[in-house]
């Protein structure tokens, strides 16, 4: 009986001390992560811009498919052109800086892909699925998270990019809406 009374406590003690991902409206935290090449980003590096997180796993058809349409690597490259900043993050337990070499070269993107095996900043912002979509303003607030688009079957003649829609809303000085969506695709393969 001592035993299961002494698990309770550590659990809720283990509960109580556990952080909550960043919500929207909230300051990120001075987050830091090493890309495929080994090189540090903070996100101090980043003040004054906006920031788009996209959460990624190459073995996701979901991601895939966003791959295949080219959904990632357009917005990323009209948004680079207005000064935004596009990361992508990779929390899967089991990638590695090769695989994510490879996936680019494939792909042939040039945006950097966080290396997060230990899932530290998928935790921080709480990311359930890719793709999952996180929108840092240049004050550092999270100003949008969720979808990428409104399109969960790929189906869709016509759909709302997310994404797309809160970063127009950002340039105009306004708050995006909606700023919460429900993410859809594959789960994060967290290593726990």
């Amino acid at each position: 009986m001592k035993r299961i009374a002494l698990a309770i406590a550590v659990s809720a003690v283990a509960l109580l001390g556990a952080v909550d991902s960043v919500k929207v409206g909230d300051t990120v935290p001075n987050w830091s992560a090493v890309d495929e090449n080994g090189v540090t980003h903070k996100m101090s590096d980043y003040a004054g811009k906006a920031v788009v997180l996209e959460w990624t796993n190459s073995e996701c058809p979901f991601v895939v498919r966003h791959y295949d349409a080219g959904t990632m690597q357009l917005l990323a490259a009209a948004l680079g052109a207005k000064d935004v900043v596009w990361l992508a993050v990779n929390s899967t337990h089991s990638n590695t800086a090769d695989d994510t070499k490879a996936w680019k070269k494939e792909r042939g993107f040039r945006y950097a892909t966080l290396q997060d095996q230990d899932g530290k900043l998928g935790h921080a912002f709480g990311a359930r699925t890719t793709p999952h979509m996180f929108v840092i303003d240049a004050k550092g607030v999270l100003r949008y998270r969720g979808a990428i688009d409104d399109d969960d079957t790929g189906k869709a003649t016509k759909r709302t990019n997310y994404v797309e829609s809160a970063m127009a809303k950002l340039f105009a000085n306004a708050s995006p809406d909606p700023s919460d969506t429900q993410p859809y695709g594959c789960s994060v393969k967290y290593k726990d």
